[in-house]
């Protein structure tokens, strides 16, 4: 949204697609799962009287108008870009399958997952952590508008410190809220790293791939 109440703010697609270009453009291979909730969100539709099955659809939908937007920006700079979908809706985008996630790597591609997993109740961190598992990924990156994990909500709380690198283990003792839990037990159970960044903060994507001590990193022990 960046500037904007609701939809896609310009100047902050622009300013993303950039740096996922620059990223790119180092040889480093991107899977995306973008989210939906600057035009819909399924919980709230549920709160508004929506059935959440149809809620949860409609959310879904909703990252599929993003990740069009991301592939229509990143290609008028240049960049090469496909939309993947997790149900089958051409000619918007292609089906989802590891092998067509390979073809499109060996072409320089930058993917974008939509649709989340293709099912209703669960969420896009859960569809961010299958993707990460399926496709072998080194890490998963959330980018949030916060530079970090904290003991508390930073936004809140002037008390609250920031970790450099943190536990699965103790992350869940802490009842931190870095991803819901059946995304953060995925990456646990299949030993994937996530690093928590400010992806608002132009220059920060490009830093941490290049070893830069960025945000949180929450690991197995």
């Amino acid at each position: 949204m960046g500037k904007k109440k609701q939809g896609i703010d310009e100047e902050r697609l622009m300013e993303y697609v950039r740096q996922i270009k620059d990223a790119a453009d180092q040889g480093v291979e991107i899977g995306i799962v973008i989210g939906g909730g600057n035009i819909f969100r399924g919980l709230s539709g549920e709160q508004a009287g929506f059935d959440r099955i149809k809620g949860d659809y409609m959310g879904m939908l909703a990252t599929v108008i993003n990740g069009l937007a991301i592939q229509s920006a990143l290609e008028s700079i240049g960049g090469k870009c496909c939309v993947m979908t997790a149900i089958e809706m051409s000619p918007v985008g292609i089906r989802y399958t590891p092998k067509r996630v390979s073809k499109a790597f060996e072409n320089d591609e930058v993917i974008l997952f939509t649709f989340g997993t293709g099912n209703p109740y669960f969420t896009t961190d859960t569809a961010a952590a299958l993707r990460a598992v399926e496709i072998k990924a080194d890490v998963l990156l959330k980018g949030t508008r916060v530079d970090g994990i904290y003991t508390s909500d930073p936004e809140k709380d002037g008390k609250a410190e920031k970790f450099g690198e943190i536990t699965f283990d103790e992350a869940y003792k802490r009842g931190l809220k870095i991803m819901d839990l059946t995304a953060l037990t995925m990456c646990l159970e299949n030993n994937l790293s996530v690093v928590v960044f400010d992806m608002n903060k132009k220059g920060n994507l490009i830093k941490l791939l290049k070893g830069e001590k960025i945000g949180t990193r929450v690991y197995n022990k």
